[in-house]
Order: structure tokens, then C-alpha cells, then sequence
């Protein structure tokens, strides 16, 4: 009976999402809600993200509205923003918050290429940690005879094509995000 890889293939869906959530909070010049949606802010209690609070627009290019469903938790975003690592200064009126995104500087650009490879680094090692669990698991139905030694080293063959797979399309992810920040 052939190993059954539905596992690691979830972990792998798993790890691309992460990734492309990680990726889309990293500023890149063009004003989009991912950027701020997920920045954490207190409303009546509890924290919750942004985008649960209050809608987030592009308004152009280079600027984001906020509008809060409450205009009492306004102050509350606008000091969330200020805290987060966006580096932005928030303005508030009466009802919104407006960011205008700065031109970034070359240094920020490597930075930002910085930060990516290292949410890069983190994914492939969850998919590694997950391709040695997967492994051990294989050995594991052969030692006890679920599987045949044949099995064994076709399942390895197969794990190993699609932890490439994986690998390649979180590089691809990575790439694209970096096409973005360079431009």
C-alpha cells in the first residue's frame, strides 16, 4: 500500500499562506490594506486586527484611508499604526486615518529584501522540519511491515519531489515579492 503524503502536502498549503500573509505586510512603496489590516489595535477590551474594526482603502498609489465602523476607537489605530514596524505616521481627522507611504530609500529596499529572506528561511525550515517528520513516519510503516522496502524508497522519492515542488513555489513567492519592493 502506497504512503499516503496528504499531510505534507497540507502543511505545505500551510506554510505557502503563511508566507504570502508575511509577505504582504512588507511595504512596498504601493499603498494596499494588506499592509495594515492585520495590525492589532484595541477596541472595547480586546485586541483585534484592524481590518475587524474599521474598513481600509487605497485611496492612490501611495496612500491607505482608515475608517473606523466606531469613531472611538480612531486614537486606538492611530497609535496602533504609529507602534507597528510599518515606519509610517498616521493622520487623523474626525472620522479617518490617512497614511501616505514615503518613496522607499535604497537602504529600506535591502532591509525589506532582508526581512523577506529571513520569513523566506522560516518557512523552508517548518517545511523541513515537517519532510523529516513525513520521513521517519515512512521508516516507521516499513520497520512495523505496513510497507515494503520498495515502498519505502519510492515514498522517499516522492516526498523528496514534492518538498521541490513546495520549495519552489515559496521561492516564488519570495521572488515575486521582491520584484515588488525593487520596483
Amino acid at each position: 500500500m502506497p504512503y499516503d503524503f496528504l499531510s505534507i502536502k497540507n502543511k505545505g498549503e500551510e506554510i505557502k499562506e503563511w508566507l504570502k500573509k508575511e509577505t504582504a505586510s512588507l511595504r512596498t512603496g504601493r499603498a494596499t490594506p494588506a499592509l495594515v489590516e492585520n495590525i492589532m489595535v484595541d477596541s472595547y477590551g480586546t485586541r483585534i486586527p484592524i481590518k475587524h474594526a474599521a474598513s481600509i482603502t487605497a485611496e492612490d498609489a501611495r496612500t491607505i484611508r482608515i475608517t473606523p465602523w466606531d469613531a472611538s476607537v480612531l486614537k486606538n489605530i492611530e497609535h496602533s499604526i504609529s507602534a507597528s514596524a510599518l515606519g509610517v505616521q498616521p493622520i487623523a481627522d474626525k472620522q479617518s486615518i490617512r497614511i501616505t507611504l514615503p518613496e522607499l530609500t535604497e537602504e529600506r529596499r535591502k532591509s525589506l529584501i532582508k526581512l523577506l529572506n529571513e520569513k523566506l528561511e522560516e518557512a523552508k525550515v517548518s517545511l523541513k522540519l515537517k519532510r523529516e517528520e513525513e520521513w521517519k513516519d515512512i521508516q516507521e510503516k516499513e520497520r512495523s511491515g505496513e510497507i515494503s522496502e520498495d515502498d519505502k524508497f519510492r515514498s522517499k522519492d516522492e516526498l523528496q519531489k514534492i518538498i521541490e515542488k513546495i520549495s519552489d513555489e515559496l521561492e516564488g513567492i519570495a521572488k515575486n515579492k521582491e520584484r515588488e519592493i525593487l520596483s
